[in-house]
């Protein structure tokens, strides 16, 4: 972002900024203990995982300590208004501190920052969410093996201070961006929820035959499916299960030939987020086992194991290590049907109980062509597909806007904390 501002607008450091900044404890220090359920007065624990990139409140694992824990950690306090930066581990991440966090407490992971009567707390917020700040976070978080931010490197952190009036316009803008995000991300959660649920419904109960639902049931290796559906081994379904080369591909800046690795596969979905690409001469040798093409099914053997995606159309793409390809038997199982089921419970259950490894979970390729498969009539897996295909459409629709928005609410944050693009105050 620019450093030229408006003559109206100025830097000031946070510490000019707050009229607080702190950081909490571990109450066991001081001989207190967590407490279980916040219905035996329990106080809210804050902690970095708490906080988030977008400064919204995640209250999973949320952590409870007694109110006399919360009274002798008087100066933790959390107040309306607070602003909180995670200080240790993932550094930079925030929360602002509304009434769904109150009553709560800090440990010693995150800062509180109280802000005084020149800035607007949203606004800080804003600011603190930005690249204004961000970047400074990212620098100190390659500087160190643990990455860490002092309360003085906090305190020593630069805002652009706009007049009162006008942060409060811009935070009112950004924040009714947050607040569209949130709703969309809302909607997206739902949908993988009902995907979820009509995936189990429909790999396990079928669609039927006829418009008429299925009858009778079975018990099998995979839980209870209908009668007239099989049970085969992967090996039983697939034309060829193929390896990867067992070395790294050599990289180039960028190509037409990408480098599919185990983090690029994930929920079902090949994710071009860090793709690594090769030259020609490494995608020859990385493909001379097999090219993926479209239809093919990439099979992650570890870290994690179990994951799977379709290749899609007009990719050229080459195995990583720890990954397999599966081609489909297209006279016994659709492609799409076979990468749907490898994604279904009942099949990460039996690959769960395949893999081996504590630190590191990893599955063998004997045990993959052991994995068994769900196989209904082809003309039944179709409409499985197209079913599940729908909500599918609805929820990568969903995703793209999801995506459209935190594009826009990064270039209003470039235009209008920079004061690039004024306001208009009432």
């Amino acid at each position: 972002m620019s450093n030229q501002l408006p003559d109206d607008w100025e830097y000031k450091s946070l510490s000019e900024l707050s009229s607080l900044i702190t950081k909490g404890a571990t109450p066991s220090s001081y001989g207190f203990q967590y407490v279980s359920k916040p219905e035996q007065g329990g106080v809210k624990f804050i902690r970095g995982n708490n906080a988030t990139i977008s400064g919204k409140f995640n209250s999973k694992d949320i952590k409870y300590i007694c109110n006399d824990a919360h009274q002798y950690l008087k100066r933790s306090q959390l107040k309306n208004g607070d602003v909180i930066i995670s200080i240790v581990g993932s550094i930079g991440t925030s929360l602002f501190v509304d009434d769904n966090v109150i009553p709560a407490n800090i440990n010693q992971n995150v800062a509180l920052i109280r802000p005084n009567q020149i800035i607007d707390n949203r606004f800080l917020l804003q600011v603190i969410t930005s690249p204004i700040i961000q970047k400074l976070v990212a620098l100190e978080a390659t500087t160190q093996a643990q990455p860490s931010l002092s309360l003085k490197q906090i305190g020593d952190f630069v805002s652009p201070v706009p007049p009162l009036p006008e942060q409060q316009k811009i935070a009112a803008i950004l924040t009714s961006v947050d607040d569209v995000i949130e709703k969309t991300q809302a909607q997206i959660n739902k949908l993988k929820d009902l995907k979820t649920g009509m995936m189990q419904e429909l790999l396990t109960c079928g669609v039927g035959v006829d418009g008429k639902p299925h009858t009778e049931f079975k018990d099998s290796s995979v839980g209870r499916i209908p009668k007239a559906w099989d049970v085969k081994p992967l090996s039983s379904v697939v034309q060829n299960v193929i390896d990867c080369e067992h070395k790294t591909a050599p990289y180039v800046g960028s190509s037409e030939y990408m480098v599919v690795r185990t983090s690029n596969v994930r929920n079902g979905q090949l994710v071009l987020d860090d793709m690594k690409f090769t030259h020609s001469d490494g995608y020859k040798e990385w493909t001379k086992r097999a090219i993926p093409s479209y239809g093919d099914v990439l099979f992650t053997r570890e870290a994690p194991a179990g994951e799977s995606c379709l290749v899609p159309k007009n990719l050229k793409v080459c195995m990583g290590q720890r990954m397999v390809l599966l081609r489909s038997d297209k006279k016994t199982i659709d492609a799409k049907f076979f990468s749907m089921f490898l994604t279904s419970e009942a099949a990460r259950k039996y690959i769960d109980r395949l893999s081996i490894g504590t630190t590191v979970t990893r599955i063998n390729i004997e045990d993959i062509k052991k994995i068994p498969c769900v196989v209904p009539s082809l003309n039944e897996q179709k409409k499985i597909i197209k079913a599940l295909d729908s909500i599918q459409k609805n929820l990568r629709f969903k995703q793209d806007k999801l995506e459209s928005f935190k594009r826009n609410k990064k270039a209003l944050m470039q235009d209008l904390l920079t004061g690039k693009v004024r306001v208009n105050v009432d």
